[in-house]
């Protein structure tokens, strides 16, 4: 036989005097606990916790613990033909052209234009090897390409 019970019923562990928890019936004759207000509960608590981590990574940014390399530079103010630059000699001063598409995620075609653009000021050497093509900055061309007179004079 099935009683239906007047009141809420909440089951909890209640700690007895003796140190020992028990299994006890807590009555709370005022509180009715329905989907909604649990729904409620819910949504309280992920905005607290949102709350707790935007809080965290504010103060983590201006703790300085930031991953940043050099903070006095910023990469969006960096130019197509620093960035180059800058990889090539990351790269031991010589690179395929093809592996710098792949770094810089740009067209084929830009590139192109930019290490062309980059060679006429002399601030690169193109290098033909099969059908790619080697990228070196100034001072860092295999031997075999200077000519005689320039290899022995270095």
């Amino acid at each position: 036989m099935i009683h239906a019970l007047s009141e809420p019923v909440i089951t909890a562990l209640v700690p007895s005097i003796s140190e020992r928890v028990t299994l006890g019936v807590v009555s709370t004759p005022g509180l009715v606990w329905d989907p909604h207000l649990a729904a409620v509960a819910g949504l309280v608590a992920l905005m607290m916790l949102g709350g707790a981590l935007v809080v965290r990574n504010q103060l983590a940014a201006t703790s300085g613990l930031g991953t940043e390399p050099d903070p006095q530079r910023n990469d969006e103010f960096v130019t197509d033909r620093e960035r180059v630059c800058e990889l090539i000699e990351e790269n031991g001063g010589r690179m395929k052209q093809s592996r710098i598409v792949d770094s810089v995620d740009w067209s084929k075609a830009k590139v192109s234009r930019l290490l062309a653009e980059l060679e006429e000021e002399e601030e690169v050497t193109k290098l033909r090897l099969g059908r790619e093509n080697l990228v070196c900055l100034p001072g860092h061309e295999p031997t075999a390409s200077k000519s005689p007179e320039r290899a022995r004079n270095e």
